[in-house]
């Protein structure tokens, strides 16, 4: 298995962000007197955030989806930010699933959201309204399996658990593009079963599916409880781990008629995934908090496990490029990686605020 590198943010803080951790708290022109007074330096003129100097949001309303996962924890707390980036009506709307989430984006009842990779290959290259914005996190999906699975290419011939056995549901996105990653059919040469998490955990545990793909929570409860082993660690293992799991989409025409909103969610978003890795402790409680889950300690394992601190060292067109080669070659899609890219990206602001939050 093979674990990431420190990525730059670990190896040097910032004064800003030693100020942060120290608790205190600023923006704009504030933030500016505290970094003018320095410790013997010369006096510097006054600077003002990035996010005061780009022009207020065309819409102060942004609309979210929320599901039942909490490695979306970078767009639950982005709520922390959204406020100085100009949106005064934020609304979070439950999805039932990721599949819901992708469709209301899709029929612009929702403005913005993250999504699994492999989801968004499949769901531009069915025709959905959406652009692809840039990267949040890597990694967040395991597969749990019974003794009779020791690897991947053990799954040949035997049962997995899903969400459901369609290409839109991202569980079985990204198994199918484990699946034929190893040279193993997945429309063949595996049985899908679609259950729901609990009866799924329950199944796998006694032993009545062969293996299970899980996501925050559900790892962390397979893990309490000691059921299966896991056999894929998207977090660690290559090639997943050198791709990005879940990436920023929004509405397509949202992004087109409100470029500085769209900006402005970004940035708040890329702030939560820094949140969620600088201080795990304090996002882990706002989720609580927040409700989006009820228990403190597997959200605190979700912070501290799924690798947030990296959104800056890698390239979201190489993460859709990767997933459409692969879905491509199971059938599962028939467009092209570069007819992926054409139809459902915007790399522009992602690459302004990558420079823009670097040292941040």
């Amino acid at each position: 298995m093979q674990r990431h590198g420190l990525p730059e943010i670990h190896r040097e803080l910032s004064r800003r962000e030693l100020l942060r951790l120290a608790g205190v708290g600023f923006s704009g022109l504030g933030l500016a007197a505290i970094v003018g007074c320095g410790d013997g330096d010369e006096p510097r003129s006054a600077t003002i955030t990035p996010a005061a100097t780009d022009p207020p949001p065309e819409t102060t309303r942004l609309r979210f989806p929320t599901i039942p996962t909490i490695c979306l924890a970078p767009q639950y707390l982005a709520e922390e930010f959204l406020a100085e980036e100009g949106f005064t009506d934020v609304q979070y709307a439950k999805a039932a699933s990721g599949v819901e989430n992708m469709e209301g984006v899709s029929a612009g009842e929702l403005d913005v959201t993250q999504h699994f990779a492999g989801s968004i290959v499949t769901a531009l290259d069915a025709g959905a309204a959406i652009v692809t914005l840039g990267g949040a996190h890597v990694g967040c999906w395991e597969l749990f399996a019974t003794d009779r699975v020791q690897s991947v290419r053990d799954l040949r011939g035997k049962t997995v658990s899903v969400l459901a056995a369609n290409p839109s549901s991202a569980d079985y996105a990204f198994i199918a593009s484990v699946l034929t990653y190893v040279g193993i059919d997945p429309t063949k040469d595996v049985n899908f079963e679609p259950h729901r998490r609990e009866e799924a955990i329950q199944l796998l545990q006694e032993g009545k599916v062969d293996a299970y793909v899980a996501f925050p929570p559900a790892n962390r409860e397979l893990r309490a409880k000691g059921i299966g082993h896991v056999v894929l660690n998207s977090m660690m293992d290559a090639p997943w781990s050198q791709y990005y799991c879940c990436l920023v989409i929004a509405n397509k025409e949202f992004a087109q008629k409100n470029p500085v909103a769209t900006k402005r969610a970004l940035r708040a978003i890329l702030k939560g995934a820094d949140l969620c890795f600088r201080e795990p402790e304090r996002a882990a409680r706002l989720l609580v908090e927040k409700g989006y889950t009820d228990n403190y300690d597997y959200a605190l394992d979700t912070m501290r496990t799924i690798p947030y601190g990296v959104w800056r060292e890698f390239d979201p067109e190489d993460t859709l490029r990767f997933y459409s080669l692969r879905l491509n070659e199971a059938g599962l899609i028939k467009s092209t990686p570069d007819e992926i890219i054409a139809r459902g990206t915007d790399w522009r602001y992602f690459n302004e605020l990558r420079q823009e939050l670097k040292d941040v």
